[in-house]
């Protein structure tokens, strides 16, 4: 937690972080030479002591004997226990000042995310999930991500058109925070059938004219789904044995399929709505509606 804080600092934090390791690092490094010089210490030895004494734990097993070392064991000491409180005290308002930056950061996302208009919602960043994004985000579409699994959410490539909405999909209140009644479509890609059937009723519920597309993990649940409210249901079971089964009886045609749909290739397919009376002008490769 306090990994992923810090990365939100600015530099300025940064930097003071770094020196105030770089300070007492010194400190110990000054302690060790001081201990080696004036006790005879091993560079081992030296080392422990000086640790010893500027984290202010004691001494135990190793003392300074010496006049002259224990005349530089007080000082280290004073300056020692010095630079580590402030090092302390620099940590403590790092973490804080993050922890603020990213309570402000969180708000002004969340105030963002109500401004949105005609976007997609991702219920889900799974693998089926994750793919959807990346194809929302190569067309440059906004998108509100719902996920519950803050380590699931920490994979996913972001980019300024994404939203990130960590809870539950099928929450009322987290649906609607992510907009759904403003939204132009939802993708409903959570692992449990149930779930995504919960999803697709209140969503559906919440907007009449969303367009749902949700994802059904057993070929069962695909009829529930068209009930609940799905404009369509996708099986990536089946329609990967579908694809397989392609593959092995016809491969040619199922070498042309992929090839339409491959993603390395420049090929963009766009849907437009048109007129009945616009025929003459057709383009066989894209979908109408009237």
């Amino acid at each position: 937690m306090v990994a992923t804080n810090l990365q939100t600092l600015n530099a300025v934090a940064r930097r003071r972080l770094v020196f105030v390791v770089f300070l007492v690092v010194l400190m110990i490094l000054i302690g060790a030479l001081g201990f080696r010089t004036f006790e005879g210490f091993s560079w081992l030895d030296s080392f422990y002591t000086s640790v010893q004494t500027v984290t202010t734990v004691g001494y135990g097993d190793l003392t300074p004997v010496t006049a002259a070392g224990r005349a530089f064991a007080i000082v280290l000491m004073i300056s020692g226990a010095g630079t580590v409180l402030y090092a302390l005290s620099v940590l403590a308002q790092a973490v804080v000042q993050s922890e603020m930056v990213e309570a402000f950061n969180r708000r002004r996302r969340i105030k963002e995310m109500d401004k949105l208009e005609g976007h997609y919602i991702v219920c889900g960043a799974g693998r089926v999930g994750r793919r959807i994004i990346r194809n929302l985000q190569q067309q440059g579409l906004q998108h509100v991500i719902i996920e519950s699994s803050e380590s699931r959410m920490g994979e996913i490539d972001t980019s300024p058109l994404s939203f990130l909405s960590i809870g539950d999909a099928t929450s009322e209140a987290q649906l609607i925070q992510a907009g759904v009644k403003r939204a132009r479509g939802l993708a409903s890609c959570l692992p449990d059938d149930a779930a995504n059937v919960y999803v697709v009723l209140t969503a559906r519920g919440l907007n009449p004219d969303l367009h749902i597309v949700a994802r059904a993990v057993e070929e069962q649940a695909e009829p529930t789904l068209i009930r609940a409210g799905a404009s369509r249901v996708v099986a990536p079971t089946i329609i990967g044995s579908q694809s397989m089964a392609r593959a092995l009886l016809k491969p040619a045609v199922a070498d042309f399929m992929d090839s339409i749909v491959a993603e390395t290739m420049d090929l963009v397919f766009e849907e437009i709505a048109i007129g009945p009376h616009t025929l003459s002008s057709v383009n066989p490769f894209v979908r109408y509606h009237f």
